[in-house]
């Protein structure tokens, strides 16, 4: 069984206009220790899922379970990375990696050791009395995988965190975050609209289709790592895997012919 499990999770959204079915029947596992990207469309559902995940919206049917127990609200064994890094202008690098360490009433000193740890895994021990308006896009979005990780959960949440990138930094911190997960082995659901990037990351791609959002498929990735993207293997998964959403972006497409 994995750490992570799925069961026939249904999501409806209610609106002036009607009901609309965002997630039809969703059924996932994720193993301990697995990188999985979602991909798919825009307005799949796949940041929705997430939420669900996170315990941050409700499912109207189904049941997500971690670790054999029920998901039911935002818990500390599951930790979100948003796409904005969402830190504390107020406070500096250090105790911002640490701010949920002190409100789960870690002690002062053993929040600044975590917090020094992750730091010096995100490269960034120098920068821990910086003040958050003096670092990069990418140094922040660093700041943020640092205070994630601090928190040790169970399972790491990641919605598009390198989507605001410039491609460069993305590319770095894509390396990096192998790194870090190779290191620590931490269960990781990553949502992406980037075929390529979920390539290089996943041991597991999850393709939803278009709206309503279902499981249309799922690829194993075998690839040996570090991956490159000039990899044959990688070429032509990627070719496969942009013919499967190029039939559910044609999808969205036609149905906003038909509604005109």
């Amino acid at each position: 069984m994995g750490i992570l499990t799925l069961n026939k999770i249904y999501k409806t959204f209610r609106s002036k206009n009607g009901a609309l079915l965002a997630l039809d029947n969703i059924n996932i596992e994720i193993k301990k220790g697995e990188f999985v990207c979602i991909i798919g469309p825009s307005g799949c559902g796949k940041s929705t899922l997430l939420n669900i995940i996170a315990g941050l919206e409700r499912a109207c049917e189904g049941k997500v379970s971690l670790n054999g127990k029920e998901v039911v609200s935002p818990g500390p064994d599951r930790v979100v990375m948003f796409q904005e890094a969402a830190l504390f202008p107020w406070l500096d690098v250090i105790n911002n990696v640490s701010f949920g360490l002190k409100m789960a009433k870690v002690s002062k000193h053993e929040s600044k050791e975590i917090a020094l740890k992750y730091l010096r895994m995100v490269n960034l021990t120098k920068f821990q009395n910086s003040c958050v308006h003096e670092l990069s896009g990418g140094m922040k979005q660093r700041v943020a995988l640092a205070r994630a990780l601090a928190m040790d959960s169970d399972i790491l949440l990641m919605d598009e965190p390198f989507a605001a990138l410039d491609p460069q930094t993305k590319s770095l911190l894509q390396a990096e975050l192998e790194r870090i997960w190779l290191e620590t082995k931490k269960t990781i659901l990553f949502v992406t609209h980037n075929v390529t990037e979920a390539l290089l990351l996943a041991d597991k791609i999850i393709i939803l289709s278009a709206n309503p959002g279902r499981v249309k498929k799922e690829y194993v990735i075998s690839i040996e790592r570090p991956r490159r993207t000039d990899n044959i293997e990688i070429h032509r998964l990627s070719k496969e895997i942009m013919l499967e959403l190029e039939v559910e972006v044609n999808k969205v497409e036609q149905t906003e012919f038909d509604a005109l």
